[in-house]
């Protein structure tokens, strides 16, 4: 039996909300799939479109992106900062021939664990579906 493409996923985490919600769906047992890389930031608004890229080009499957809701930010519009910064890094992906699926944007608050953990599986499927990043390195 051949085995299951696995991707990697770097998830950047805001402190607030969404890294909370992550820690909380551990804590809670929830069931999601191991493939992400969690990076706490203390804001979504401080995810640099190039830490994004330069994630992508070096091999990782999938970037994903969580903040706290909109009008809920802990920075007052750090998340919509986020929402203008991935209207960017939509362009540039299709400029490296990536697809849009790699690249993902959510709002998750501290109490959304089982939210967390749903996208963390559609995110893991979508990307077993698309298949490993054409900028993987191949062994």
């Amino acid at each position: 039996m051949e085995d299951q493409f696995e991707p990697v996923i770097v998830a950047f985490c805001c402190n607030w909300c969404s890294y909370a919600g992550a820690d909380l769906a551990g804590v809670s047992r929830i069931q999601y799939p191991p493939n992400a890389r969690i990076i706490r930031v203390m804001c979504s608004g401080m995810v640099h479109p190039n830490l994004v890229i330069n994630a992508l080009t070096k091999g990782i499957d999938g970037v994903l992106v969580c903040g706290c809701h909109l009008g809920e930010c802990h920075y007052v519009e750090g998340n919509k900062k986020a929402v203008s910064r991935a209207e960017g890094i939509d362009l540039m992906l299709e400029d490296f021939g990536l697809e849009p699926e790699r690249f993902r944007l959510e709002w998750i608050s501290s109490s959304e664990a089982q939210k967390f953990a749903e996208v963390m599986t559609e995110m893991t499927e979508t990307l077993r579906a698309l298949g490993p990043s054409p900028y993987r390195a191949r062994g």
